[in-house]
């Protein structure tokens, strides 16, 4: 299956994950929707929707810039609207838009618990809302959320509970949506990566270009994504996805090509993943050479 032609609505897709994502799309023919606010460069992170929307037409396919903030319920309503009237439709939801803060409770500000809270669960919710109408119309409607499997397990929530809690939300749309729209044919998944993802918004807001070394790059989320994306809908709903484990089901062996540097181990045990999802069978995260 291929996206040629389909249509895809993303929040949040100016930079990072969402836009190699977009650009994955692209190279099948896709209608790329980037709904996101940075229309001016950000003083410390790279790209506008303008930039990712030449990036995605360079890459073969269409784009639609939006200047969107998903706080603004109208807002995003009115940027999915015209996206279909563009388009003609809406085959994919993409739920990238989110914030981060990784500090502990007494250390969150009130202000940083309602972004992250408004962005990342709320503007998720309400995008679903106001894409659903679409998708049911779609011949392989998919909506996917980047949020972690729902593991309950304490130590997720102590290191940061209003971050762990605003992506679980999100990820409780996947759980309750894919079964409430089942019968509608629209899959509801979740993917999230098993290591850091080299993005300039990781480096600057947690963990600074050293920090980068031991991430993958932001291909693994991508290929993931576009694998997902070709499932047939009705058959492939309601999971939480891995990004390693969801390429390795697909035939991919060589996962070291992600690796932004092969002489350092790759981040491990801070990214929301229960023990029963270990790495695929022969993928390590350790470095492959000394330094």
């Amino acid at each position: 299956m291929s996206l040629a032609g389909k249509t895809i609505f993303m929040t949040g897709g100016s930079r990072g994950i969402g836009l190699a994502i977009g650009i994955r799309a692209a190279r099948d023919g896709a209608n790329v929707a980037i709904a996101a606010k940075t229309a001016e460069p950000h003083r410390h992170l790279p790209g506008t929707i303008y930039t990712a929307a030449e990036a995605i037409e360079a890459a073969g396919g269409q784009a639609l810039p939006l200047v969107c903030d998903v706080r603004d319920a109208a807002a995003v309503e009115a940027a999915v609207e015209r996206t279909a009237e563009r388009f003609g439709g809406i085959d994919i939801l993409i739920n990238n838009a989110s914030a981060i803060d990784l500090r502990g409770t007494l250390a969150t500000e009130i202000k940083r618990y309602d972004l992250m809270h408004q962005i990342t669960a709320r503007g998720s919710f309400v995008a679903s809302r106001a894409a659903i109408p679409h998708l049911k119309r779609a011949a392989n409607p998919h909506v996917l959320n980047m949020s972690p499997p729902i593991d309950l397990d304490p130590k997720w929530l102590a290191r940061h509970v209003a971050y762990t809690a605003a992506k679980y939300l999100m990820s409780m749309w996947t759980l309750g949506m894919s079964e409430e729209f089942r019968e509608d044919g629209i899959a509801f998944n979740s993917l999230w990566p098993r290591t850091g993802i080299a993005t300039a918004a990781i480096e600057f807001a947690v963990s600074g270009q050293e920090g980068l070394r031991r991430c993958r790059t932001v291909d693994i989320m991508s290929d993931a994504a576009y694998v997902i994306l070709t499932k047939p809908a009705r058959e492939y709903t309601g999971q939480f996805l891995i990004d390693d484990t969801v390429l390795y089901e697909a035939g991919e062996r060589d996962f070291d090509k992600y690796r932004v540097d092969p002489t350092c181990d790759l981040g491990s045990g801070d990214y929301m993943i229960p023990k029963s999802m270990p790495p695929p069978p022969g993928v390590s995260l350790e470095a492959l050479r000394p330094a």
